[in-house]
C-alpha cells in the first residue's frame, strides 16, 4: 500500500489506516535522527576546525577561516532539517537557558543531542556546545579573555567539550595584582602552580614558591609525554612539548638539601616571632619592648640564644633595674616568653635563625638566556612546624617590600611569590599580624611583586586579604558537612554573575579543571569561565634526588650562605658584661676583705702597742723609783767622803767589807801568826 492509494480504500480498511499512521511516525523519527546525526557531525567538524585553527595560530601559520567553518556547520544543520516534522514528537528534550545577564535557576549541562534552543519569539535557534553556556555566552567569554600584549595561558573554555578557540588567559602585567589558587586536596592546585611558574619563568619573570610536598621540584626536569597527555593538550589547543625551567633549590635553615635560608631574630621582628610563639597581645607588646631595649643598648639579636640571654639578663638581679625602667613589662611576662622560647628552641627551631642572613634580592634573578629563575624552598623537613614555615614566608615577603623600589604598573612583575598552604599563615593570627599582612599585600603591588595564595578553600584567607586579589583559579570544592556547604555557598557568592550554577559546578569539576576569573588589562573582572587547564611542560613528579644535589652543589649561592657564622652578639656581649661584673664584684669583695683584715691588724697592733707602752711606763716608773731610792741611800751614806761612787758594790764585796768579816779574818790571822799572844 502506497500513499497514492484510493481514499475510499483507506476509509474502508481501519488496519490500513493504522499502518499508514505508524509508517509516517517512523519516517519522522528517522528524519529527526538523521538530522541529529548530521548536527553531531557538524559539531565535530567545527571542533576539529577550531582546534586546527588554534594550533596554526600558535605555530604562526595560516589560520583557517573559523567563521566560514562555523557557517558551513550551521548550514549543514539547516539542510539536515534539524527541526522535527510537523506532528512528529521530538526525540530529545531541549532545555531552555536563561540569557547571559541572568543567573537563572540551576541548570544541568546539555547532552550532545541537545543542539537547539528556542528564543522567546520561537523564530531562531542557537547552537550550544553540549554545556551550560549558549553560543552567545561562549563568544562573550572568548572575547572577555582576548587580551593584547603578553599573557599567561591557563587553558581552554570547557562547555561540555573543550572549546579550543576560547583560550582563558591572564595578562602578564596583571600578575602583580595578586591572586588565589584554591581547591580541595587532589584537584590539581600544585599542577596549576607549576604551569603558571613555568610560563612566568619563560617570559623572564623570577618565581618563588614553597615546595610543600616535594613534587614541585619536577619543574626542573622535562616532562614525559604520553598518549593521554597529548590527546588532552591537543583538545585544548596546547602545543605541548617537554621543557625544563632554570631552578634554584633552597632549604629553610639548612634543614634539607638546598641552599640554607636563615634570618636573624632582629630581622624577623617581634610581630612575626609572637605569631610563631603563640603569644597573646600583652605578651606580644612586651616582646616588642624587649626588642627595643636590645636595639637601644646595642645588643644584636642574631639567634634565639641571644634573645634568651637578654630575657635572662632582665630577670636577673643585675637587670631588674633596667627591666623596671622599660615600663609596663612585668617579670612574670618575661618568664612566660622565656619559657616559650626554650620550648621553641628545643623543638629544633633554633636552626632557622642565624647568620649569614639571606638577602631576598637573590630571589630576583634571571638566567643568562633571559629566563627567570624559579626558586623553590624545600620544606618537607619542617612540615611539623607549620606556623614557623608560613611566618618565615611572610618574613621573606616583608623583606622584599623593604628593599624594592617603587615601580608602579610595569609591563611584567619583578617577582611572583606563590604562598602555598596559606591557611597556616592566618591560623590564630593576631589583629596586628593580619593588619601587617593586609598592608604588605596592598602595597607590595607597586613594588612589582605579585602574590598568589594557594590554599584549600577561600575561607582560609581573611576577607581583607581576598579583597586585594585580582585573579582567581578555583578548583573543585567538597561539601561533605554542613560547614562545608556553608563555605561553598559563601564562595559562590563572591563570584560575578554568570551562566553557571556555581554551587553545583564547583562540586563537579574534574581534576585539572577550574572556575577562573581574572583581572583584565582595564582592571575589570573577566567573565567566569569553566576551564580545562594546561598541562605543565616539566615533570609532574619530583626531580630525582641526585639531580637536586648536583644543582645545589653547582649553585653560586652555596658559598655565600652554606656556612653558618657565629659573631659577637647579645649573648656574647651580656656574657662578657656579666663576667666583668663578676670580676668587679670579686675584686670588690677581695678589697673589702683586705680592708677588714688591715683594720683588724691595726686594731690588734694598737692594743699590743698600748700594752707595750703601759709596760714601758711601768718599767720606767719602777726604774725611777729605784733610782730615787738609790740616791736616797747614797745621800745617806755619803757623809764621810766628798765624792760619791756611782758604782754599786757586789754582794761579795759587801760581805768582805763588812765589820764582822773583818773581825773574823783578824782573829784567824792572829791565831796563825801567834800575834794573839801579845
Amino acid at each position: 500500500m502506497t500513499a497514492s492509494a484510493p481514499e475510499e480504500s483507506a476509509q474502508t480498511d481501519p488496519a490500513l489506516v493504522a499502518a499508514e499512521a505508524e509508517l509516517a511516525r517512523l519516517r519522522a523519527e528517522a528524519e529527526a535522527a538523521e538530522a541529529q546525526l548530521k548536527a553531531a557531525q557538524a559539531k565535530a567538524a567545527l571542533a576539529a576546525a577550531e582546534a586546527a585553527a588554534a594550533k596554526a595560530r600558535a605555530a604562526g601559520g595560516h589560520v583557517p577561516d573559523a567563521s566560514s567553518s562555523e557557517d558551513r556547520s550551521r548550514s549543514e544543520e539547516v539542510s539536515g532539517e534539524v527541526a522535527p516534522q510537523p506532528g512528529a514528537e521530538p526525540q530529545s528534550r531541549t532545555e531552555q537557558t536563561p540569557g547571559v545577564e541572568g543567573q537563572g535557576p540551576a541548570r544541568a549541562p546539555l547532552s550532545d543531542s541537545a543542539t537547539q534552543e528556542q528564543s522567546p519569539s520561537g523564530s531562531t535557534t542557537q547552537e550550544t556546545h553540549g554545556g551550560p553556556l549558549t553560543e552567545q555566552e561562549v563568544q562573550k567569554v572568548a572575547s572577555g579573555y582576548a587580551f593584547e600584549g603578553a599573557t599567561l595561558d591557563l587553558g581552554a573554555l570547557l562547555n561540555g567539550d573543550p572549546v579550543a578557540s576560547a583560550q582563558i588567559r591572564i595578562p602578564l602585567p596583571m600578575m602583580n595584582r595578586h591572586g588565589l589558587v584554591a581547591g580541595a586536596t587532589g584537584t590539581g592546585k600544585t599542577r596549576t602552580l607549576q604551569g603558571l611558574a613555568e610560563q612566568l619563568a619563560a617570559k623572564g619573570v623570577p618565581v618563588f614558591a614553597a615546595d610543600i610536598k616535594g613534587d614541585l621540584s619536577g619543574v626542573a626536569t622535562p616532562g614525559e609525554p604520553s598518549e593521554k597527555l597529548l590527546a588532552r593538550t591537543r583538545a585544548i589547543g596546547q602545543d605541548w612539548k617537554p621543557e625544563a625551567s632554570v631552578t634554584e633549590y633552597f632549604a629553610l635553615g639548612g634543614v634539607g638539601k638546598g641552599v640554607p635560608v636563615r634570618a636573624t631574630v632582629s630581622g624577623f621582628g617581634p610581630l612575626l616571632l609572637s605569631k610563631v610563639l603563640g603569644l597573646n597581645d600583652t605578651q606580644e607588646s612586651s616582646l616588642g619592648l624587649v626588642f627595643h631595649y636590645a636595639d637601644a643598648n646595642g645588643l644584636a639579636l642574631v639567634d634565639l640564644s641571644d634573645l634568651r640571654a637578654v630575657l635572662t639578663h632582665l630577670t636577673s638581679d643585675e637587670g631588674k633595674a633596667e627591666l623596671k625602667a622599660l615600663g609596663g613589662l612585668s617579670a612574670a611576662t618575661v618568664g612566660v616568653i622565656l619559657r616559650e622560647l626554650i620550648t621553641f628552641a628545643d623543638a629544633g627551631a633554633d636552626v632557622f635563625f642565624g647568620e649569614p642572613e639571606f638577602d631576598v634580592a637573590d630571589f630576583i634573578r634571571t638566567a643568562p638566556d633571559g629566563r627567570g629563575v624559579i626558586s623553590l624552598l624545600e620544606v618537607p623537613g619542617v612540615i611539623d612546624k607549620p606556623a614557623l614555615f608560613s611566618t618565615f614566608l611572610m618574613y621573606l615577603l616583608a623583606e622584599l617590600f623593604e628593599i624594592l623600589p617603587e615601580v608602579g604598573d610595569a609591563d611584567k612583575p619583578k617577582l611572583v611569590f606563590f604562598f602555598d598552604e596559606a591557611h597556616l599563615l592566618f591560623k590564630d593570627a593576631s589583629k596586628d599580624f593580619l593588619a601587617a599582612i593586609v598592608q604588605t599585600v596592598r602595597l607590595i603591588r607597586s613594588k612589582g611583586v605579585g602574590v598568589f595564595f594557594v590554599t584549600q578553600t577561600p575561607k582560609d584567607v581573611p576577607s581583607d586579604v581576598l579583597a586585594q586579589l585580582g585573579s582567581r583559579v578555583q578548583h573543585a570544592l567538597r561539601a561533605f558537612t554542613p560547614d562545608d556547604a556553608k563555605a561553598l555557598r559563601a564562595t559562590v557568592g563572591t563570584y560575578p554573575r554568570s551562566g553557571y550554577d556555581l554551587e553545583r559546578v564547583l562540586q563537579e569539576l574534574g581534576t585539572g579543571e577550574a572556575i577562573v576569573t581574572v583581572m583584565s588589562e582595564k582592571g575589570a573582572p573577566t567573565p567566569v569561565a569553566w576551564t580545562r587547564l594546561r598541562a605543565p611542560q616539566g615533570l609532574m613528579s619530583p626531580t630525582p634526588e641526585p639531580a637536586i644535589v648536583a644543582a645545589v652543589n653547582a649553585s653560586p649561592l652555596l658559598a655565600k650562605y652554606g656556612t653558618a657564622i657565629d659573631r659577637e652578639s647579645a649573648r656574647e656581649i651580656l656574657t662578657a658584661k656579666m663576667r666583668a661584673a663578676d670580676d668587679a664584684a670579686a675584686a670588690e669583695d677581695a678589697a673589702l676583705a683586705k680592708a677588714k683584715a688591715d683594720a683588724e691588724y691595726a686594731k690588734q697592733k694598737a692594743a699590743i702597742d698600748q700594752q707595750q707602752a703601759a709596760a714601758d711606763k711601768a718599767n720606767a716608773a719602777a726604774e725611777k723609783k729605784a733610782q730615787q731610792e738609790y740616791e736616797r741611800l747614797l745621800k745617806k751614806t755619803a757623809g764621810t767622803t766628798r765624792t760619791s761612787r756611782s758604782a754599786r758594790t757586789s754582794p761579795i764585796e759587801q760581805i768582805l767589807n763588812s765589820k764582822s768579816t773583818e773581825a773574823i779574818l783578824g782573829g784567824v790571822i792572829r791565831g796563825i801568826f801567834g800575834t794573839g799572844k801579845r
